[in-house]
């Protein structure tokens, strides 16, 4: 079920990378000077880091631009201040919703925040109101089309994954938190190459929405949401019907 959910949601924020690839680097860009700043510009001595250029690689942003962020961060010439926020709410329906962010103020992130939610018929919540309706765990998803789905599991079982899941379309690959990037780097070694590689929050159960008005209004707080640049990630447990 939930690589079921995730595909759908990697199939949408496909869609959205290549309609609008300057704000995803923009997202991502922003992320790892944060981590920079953090733990140095050595991915070796910087795991965050490691984790977020695998990332950008898997969002096709090119080896020149991860270079200047991480330079730049490094150095002096960005003096912006970031700080992590954590959003949490209800979207139409019950929908469960939460939003990561980057911002340098979070009173205007705040503000854009709960307007988004009311403007769709949903409501902000506080800390806490649905984080417990999700498992925060790695989540490595390989496109399944040419590989053989016994060698993928024992590949991915042996590199340390702790589940497997294979839908027809992707094989998505779980892991704890903490070995998501180890565990990348071993089928990394073996030659995949992913669509996806991140740690996630993974819905427990899932919430359709019949209501055509109502998916219209979540559709539309999701793209709200994906336009705003302070905000990173978006977690739902909106079971989006196949198209």
């Amino acid at each position: 079920m939930s690589g079921h959910s995730k595909w759908n949601n990697i199939k949408r924020k496909k869609e959205k990378t290549d309609a609008a690839k300057a704000k995803i680097f923009t997202k991502i860009g922003r992320e790892i000077a944060v981590i920079v700043k953090q733990g140095g510009p050595n991915p070796a001595e910087n795991s965050k880091l490691k984790d977020a250029i695998a990332k950008a690689k898997a969002a096709n942003v090119p080896n020149d631009n991860i270079e200047r962020i991480i330079k730049k961060a490094a150095g002096e010439g960005d003096a912006t201040n970031y700080e992590e926020l954590v959003y949490e709410g209800y979207g139409p329906n019950g929908v469960a919703v939460i939003v990561e962010t980057l911002t340098d103020n979070r009173n205007r992130t705040a503000g854009e925040m709960r307007h988004y939610f009311d403007k769709c018929g949903g409501n902000l919540g506080q800390s806490g109101s649905v984080m417990f309706m999700f498992d925060r765990r790695g989540q490595i998803v390989i496109e399944a089309e040419g590989l053989d789905e016994d060698t993928v599991m024992e590949d991915a079982l042996e590199s340390g994954a702790s589940d497997f899941d294979f839908d027809g379309d992707v094989f998505t690959i779980d892991t704890e938190p903490n070995d998501m990037g180890a565990v990348r780097d071993a089928l990394e070694e073996k030659g995949y190459k992913f669509l996806s590689a991140e740690v996630a929050y993974i819905p427990q159960t899932l919430t359709a929405i019949d209501d055509e008005e109502l998916a219209a209004k979540m559709e539309k707080l999701i793209d709200m949401l994906e336009e705003n640049d302070d905000v990173q990630e978006i977690w739902h447990n909106w079971d989006i019907p196949e198209e």
